[in-house]
């Protein structure tokens, strides 16, 4: 007995050692991935055509036209663009790590603070998505999972139907129908309640097709476990079997795929908030890339990338933490 004891002692501290050493290696590996995406962003303003004094002074202006070269020298002086590329580079850098991206060029304000009055707006729309798109995958699902070849073959070819559809196909298709045709929604969702409903059900749909996928194959492999028997001989119906058990263990990819999909929904806002006039960072990245407003654009694409690469760390980071196994196996 005391030997086994002290097996056990000496496994659970190398346990730990193992799930610490493994939420470090994804904390670095998110931390590699995030400098990867800030660097593409900065690169890239380097190698748009044209000199960047010149565009940042037709963008205040509003219109192409010829510049004196003190007015290039002033506006090279004022964004430091004639520092060597390596000190801007780094100067960027260091904003980002303290939040600053910079001031916009037509707004003469701060990026954060044009980012900052319209994230609500995004962040509710993409959380409702998100939140659509489990009840229609556990709906779906628990419909047509296990229920024959021919409902399975069925539900199989909606999943994937559905994981491909466009969103601004989808989009579009949705406000025809429902706002032009039905007229149950608004054709403009501005800021009603009801206004959402449509944009989150285009971001939705694809999602739980995509969510699905993963979903079906774990739930029928359940639904042949010993512990739906147990449950049936117990007298529980068929609902409660796939509803309180089968489900139970089958949504565990997910929950995996659901750090992913803030991501993925944030950045599928761009599409759906300009289909819908709806405000929010997607179209204020329309508006910016179409005035060359570089700093708001890398200011959201970095932002999109945060949000993107920290939810799937605090995904893998939670599941190490509760079962070590996953990542010790």
């Amino acid at each position: 007995m005391a030997e086994a004891g002290a097996v056990v002692t000496t496994v659970r501290p190398r346990r730990g050692r193992a799930v610490v050493l493994t939420v470090l290696k994804k904390v670095g590996a998110a931390a590699v991935v995030l400098w990867g995406a800030a660097t593409v962003a900065f690169f890239a303003q380097l190698a748009l055509p044209g000199d960047r004094a010149t565009t940042i002074l037709n963008i205040r202006a509003g219109q192409v036209q010829l510049r004196t070269p003190a007015e290039l020298e002033q506006i090279r002086a004022q964004y430091g663009l004639t520092r060597p590329v390596i000190v801007q580079y780094l100067d960027y850098l260091r904003g980002l790590v303290s939040g600053d991206f910079g001031d916009s060029y037509q707004q003469y304000r701060p990026v954060t603070a044009i980012i900052g009055e319209q994230l609500g707006s995004t962040v509710t729309l993409s959380l409702t998505a998100i939140a659509l798109a489990w009840v229609i995958m556990v709906v779906w699902v628990t419909l047509t999972a296990g229920r024959g070849p021919r409902v399975g073959a069925l539900g199989s070819t909606v999943d994937v139907v559905t994981a491909g559809l466009p969103a601004y196909w989808l989009g579009i298709i949705l406000l025809l129908v429902f706002g032009l045709g039905l007229r149950w929604f608004p054709i403009i969702s501005g800021s009603a309640p009801n206004g959402i409903v449509l944009p989150a059900l285009t971001l939705a749909i694809p999602l739980a097709g995509f969510m699905a996928q993963s979903v079906r194959t774990e739930f029928e492999r359940s639904l042949d476990q010993p512990f739906v028997l147990s449950a049936r001989m117990r007298g529980m119906g068929e609902w409660g079997i796939r509803l309180r058990h089968v489900l139970r263990h089958a949504v565990i990819p997910a929950v995996t795929l659901s750090g992913w999909a803030l991501g993925a929904t944030l950045s599928g806002a761009v599409i759906v908030e300009s289909i819908f006039s709806r405000p929010g960072i997607g179209s204020v990245l329309v508006t910016a890339v179409n005035s060359q407003d570089l700093p708001v654009v890398t200011g959201i694409v970095t932002l999109v990338a945060v949000v993107y690469v920290a939810a799937n760390l605090i995904v893998d980071v939670v599941y190490t933490v509760i079962d070590p196994r996953l990542e010790l196996s």
